[in-house]
């Protein structure tokens, strides 16, 4: 992986956590155990520092800063999907900011807050626990019920066996030239599509 020392700062990754060697680490960052930082993802400790805490996910692409305000704090068990932008803030226990959506400088998500996909959370918007938040700008919609927040995890997510898995099988390779005869599935896979992009039934 790019990882990057910034005025004699390194970050640090806890041997438990899978950081994709695409994935990009700058300075004052820590990684707690059991995280999972995906492609692509840049996370950027120069202005301050970044803790993502354990069993967090950062997806794809994801973008994490911090501002001359504040440092960014990222709970445990808080997902972070593709696409999304966080800078200098604080996102808090099994929150999901959802797909290519930006929280930004002092905003504070109470734990298990779900930020759906493609919204922006304002400047120093403070979201109570279990808030839905819609739109550009975020509005709190309702207050989650505990039966809706499907995506809590307790170190045993999907995003946590992920981790694993790619800490124990994880290896760059070339290209096969065709599908081969009985090609076999992943033990993630949650229902089996076949090549023609059809479900069986």
């Amino acid at each position: 992986m790019p990882c990057y020392e910034f005025q004699g700062i390194r970050p640090v990754v806890d041997p438990a956590s899978f950081v994709h060697p695409t994935a990009s680490l700058i300075g004052d960052v820590i990684i707690g155990p059991g995280c999972f930082i995906g492609p692509g993802a840049s996370l950027r400790g120069d202005f301050g520092r970044i803790m993502v805490e354990g069993d967090a996910s950062i997806q794809d692409c994801a973008t994490i800063h911090v501002s001359t305000e504040r440092d960014t704090v990222i709970r445990r068990g808080a997902t972070i999907a593709h696409g999304g932008v966080i800078h200098g803030c604080e996102i808090g226990e099994n929150c999901l900011v959802g797909i290519n959506s930006v929280v930004l400088d002092n905003a504070i998500l109470g734990s298990e807050c779900l930020v759906g996909a493609i919204t922006l959370v304002p400047h120093g918007m403070d979201a109570p626990r279990r808030s839905l938040l819609l739109g550009v700008p975020a509005r709190i919609v309702r207050k989650l019920s505990a039966e809706e927040i499907t995506w809590r995890n307790d170190g045993e997510g999907d995003y946590q066996r992920l981790t694993r898995e790619a800490l124990s099988s994880f290896r760059e390779t070339e290209p096969l030239g065709q599908v081969e005869p009985g090609r076999k599935r992943t033990n993630m896979a949650a229902r089996p599509v076949t090549l023609s992009g059809r479900s069986p039934d």
